[in-house]
């Protein structure tokens, strides 16, 4: 991989980790067209570097609400902040569940499967069609929406299949205000990019040996930069329900590589 690779692929990193076309089957079609030769652990490597600093654009851009999230817990009352806490935990246990149960059959999924990936962004593509044509509201995510909406994140798992668009047309089709919605998809990755980071480094399977930081640091800032603009970009694109455009896009991008999986 050189800078060039690096800045191409943390660019897509970083923009579509915020906008519903998913970030991991991008990546994964960005490596198949860029006949990325990487070692596993080496682009498991550059692929960890630029989910941490697509979650760290997450934290800068929600920065108030976390801080607020944080003193209302420390105040150990059952108020607004712990309860939207607890809910953020709820959402990700599903999340957990399938990726410890299941990651040998999950990783079997990144590895080259283009037409696979194809499938899951079509997928993906009705999911955001549906959620366009809802009306907007004022309901705020429940218990029991967090718990949907968590395991619209463990399907998500599967590349192709958009995280945020999931997430958030979950959220939309179950009556939540479009908003709140969007915040409560950005702010509940967060733990969990933050634990699939530690998981990966704590079980050695990532090795910096012969790796070349600089190019990972290209990488990094690329796609911090990138995940600042998408994620403010998305938030007042799911206000003004402009989320039809990106099922096109999921659509036609779909297609392409499922086309493109044929003649690999």
């Amino acid at each position: 991989m050189d800078y060039l690779d690096a800045i191409i692929l943390g660019i897509v990193q970083g923009f579509t980790e915020f906008l519903p076309v998913s970030s991991s089957g991008h990546l994964e079609i960005g490596k198949a067209i860029l006949g990325d030769t990487s070692l596993p652990e080496e682009s498991l490597l550059f692929t960890v570097i630029v989910h941490f600093a697509t979650a760290l654009s997450t934290i800068v851009v929600f920065r108030k609400d976390i801080i607020e999230i944080i003193t209302g817990v420390l105040k150990f009352k059952w108020n607004e902040e712990t309860q939207f806490t607890f809910k953020i935990i709820l959402s990700m246990l599903p999340a957990v569940i399938v990726a410890l149960l299941f990651e040998k059959q999950l990783e079997a999924f990144f590895d080259g499967q283009i037409a696979f990936v194809g499938a899951m962004l079509i997928v993906t593509a009705v999911l955001l069609w549906l959620a366009d044509r809802s009306k907007n509201t004022g309901k705020p995510v429940t218990i029991k929406d967090s718990i949907i909406i968590g395991i619209a994140q463990a399907v998500a798992l599967l590349p192709g299949i958009s995280r945020s668009g999931a997430t958030i047309s979950t959220s939309v089709l179950l009556g939540n205000d479009k908003s709140k919605a969007a915040r409560f998809s950005f702010l509940m990755v967060v733990p969990l990019i933050l634990g699939k980071i530690a998981k990966d480094i704590l079980s050695n399977d990532i090795s910096t040996e012969n790796s070349n930081f600089a190019i990972l640091g290209v990488g990094f800032l690329a796609a911090f930069i990138c995940g600042l603009i998408a994620c403010t970009w998305m938030i007042a694109l799911v206000k003004k329900s402009k989320l039809k455009y990106f099922s096109i896009y999921c659509v036609v991008v779909g297609i392409l590589a499922i086309t493109f999986s044929t003649f690999l």
